[in-house]
């Protein structure tokens, strides 16, 4: 499955234990998302787009209306970066 950049950044955050925060407005819609790292950083990568496109792919998913974090099938199309700690 073809990933860009960005989404490869994203997967690799939640891969590590990172989450997305959503916000929704008055109608239920999704218009702001925050993706926080593990440490409590926040990802500027995570655009409203690549949410979508993650979210569409099915690569990322919510349970019990809590933050999106990763999938399994998220987990096998993201690749082996090195953590640069």
């Amino acid at each position: 499955m073809n990933v860009s950049k960005f989404e490869q950044r994203v997967l690799h955050a939640l891969a590590q234990g990172g989450l997305i925060r959503h916000f929704k407005d008055d109608r239920g819609d999704i218009v702001e998302v925050d993706c926080m790292t593990r440490d409590g950083y926040r990802l500027t990568d995570c655009t409203l787009p690549v949410f979508r496109r993650l979210r569409q792919r099915r690569l990322i998913a919510s349970a019990n209306h809590g933050p999106y974090r990763i999938t399994r099938l998220g987990l096998d199309v993201v690749r082996a970066q090195l953590d640069n700690r």
